[in-house]
């Protein structure tokens, strides 16, 4: 086991290794699920006057009890600002209007009753000095920062974006990936099986996991286990494609020719095999002009962990957005493995009455036992040092 590296360490490799991708300018309408890589300001004082917050009437509260108001004017959101001359008067408001000015308090609609031109308060109704009044400037002041880098933008933050006039926004580059299967038994899902041969799914559930994370530039191909073909289906790629992420054909077996192949097109490799299980045989390396290469192990539940756990979190961290924080979770039941390695293991997870985070294991019989996997949300890392990791140890949780 000395040759094989520790998941940090295999971790920290990657992080230290990848590029970062750039960035590019989007219109607004463009630029949902994309990650932010600029500051954004505030505009102007928000709100910009003191909007009224109830539809009702504006009045100006004094020392006197008055209870009937004569309507004095009418003030809708989206009008200029009028002015309250006449205490004695009020100005029917609507919400989202501006306050008028010499009005410190609005009353809503429901607790006045029109009596003519006037307007009477109802009974044993109390109006207050700034009620229903959302104070000019007190979200946010000029130039105020509303988004930092990093962040995914999502509905709050396209709506800040358009509130403060970003027609265009700069958001991270979204690399070109191409999802490689490798194996001579593998066809496609629409065609038919002979014996000896499998439909390809890694490839597809490869996609999958990382068009729902934002990379939406994907592509598939397949290459069969010969390493002339193999060398010149990865050349190609790498002349056109930025991030290469192969499933199979990675091992030390007779007809893994992948880290042989990228080899001779002079990728540099950063890592292969890491002290885990599954996915042991995981390769990683950059090629001559930057380009990107994950080979993952080619069994169903080994390429989806080594996907979760160093692929997509790589990528998004090289488009700039901010880490989530790991999720804690508490065993629901006891996990027997192996001490010399870390031990990924899939999950169902809810919650107790207390609200606390349980993960029920769920681990497959092989790694090429993928069928339970959607009875789970992700899986739990359990360090080396245990053979049996007791009910109750807190773990950290990925998510497919």
């Amino acid at each position: 086991m000395s040759e094989l590296l520790s998941v940090a360490d295999a971790e920290q490799l990657i992080r230290q290794a990848m590029p970062v991708f750039g960035t590019e300018c989007v219109a607004l309408d463009a630029a949902a699920g994309r990650v932010l890589r600029q500051v954004v300001r505030a505009e102007r004082d928000q709100p910009p006057f003191d909007r009224v917050m109830m539809d009702g009437i504006a009045i100006a509260i004094s020392s006197s009890d008055q209870r009937r108001f004569r309507q004095g004017g009418l003030q809708l959101a989206g009008m200029t600002q009028r002015t309250l001359d006449d205490p004695d008067t009020c100005i029917e408001v609507t919400t989202g209007a501006m306050l008028p000015r010499g009005c410190n308090s609005v009353v809503p609609v429901e607790q006045t009753r029109r009596d003519g031109e006037h307007y009477l308060l109802a009974e044993d109704y109390l109006p207050v000095t700034g009620q229903f009044v959302h104070p000019h400037g007190s979200d946010c002041r000029m130039g105020d920062v509303l988004l930092e880098p990093g962040v995914r933008l999502h509905g709050p933050e396209i709506a800040v974006l358009a509130a403060n006039g970003m027609a265009e926004v700069e958001v991270a580059t979204v690399p070109s990936v191409t999802v490689v299967a490798t194996g001579d038994e593998l066809v496609g899902v629409d065609q038919p099986l002979l014996e000896g041969q499998i439909r390809g799914s890694n490839d597809r559930a490869l996609a999958a996991a990382l068009r729902a994370r934002g990379f939406d530039d994907v592509q598939l191909t397949r290459v069969a286990d010969d390493l002339a073909a193999t060398a010149a289906t990865l050349a190609e790629l790498l002349r056109t494609r930025q991030v290469l992420v192969l499933s199979g054909g990675v091992s030390v077996g007779q007809r893994d020719y992948v880290p042989e192949a990228l080899r001779m097109l002079g990728v540099r490799q950063v890592l292969h095999r890491i002290a885990q299980r599954p996915g042991k045989p995981m390769w990683f390396g950059i090629g001559p002009h930057g380009q990107v290469v994950f080979a993952l192990p080619g069994n169903p539940v080994s390429v989806l962990v080594c996907a979760a756990r160093y692929l997509l979190p790589a990528l998004q961290s090289a488009t700039g957005l901010v880490a989530e924080t790991a999720m804690p979770v508490c065993l629901e039941s006891a996990v027997a493995t192996n001490p010399a390695l870390t031990f990924f293991v899939p999950v169902h997870i809810h919650h107790d009455a207390s609200g606390r985070a349980m993960a029920t294991p769920l681990p497959p019989g092989t790694s090429g036992d993928f069928s339970s996997l959607p009875r789970t949300h992700g899986f739990v890392e359990l360090p080396p040092g245990l053979a049996v990791v007791p009910a109750g140890t807190v773990a950290t949780f990925y998510r497919w």
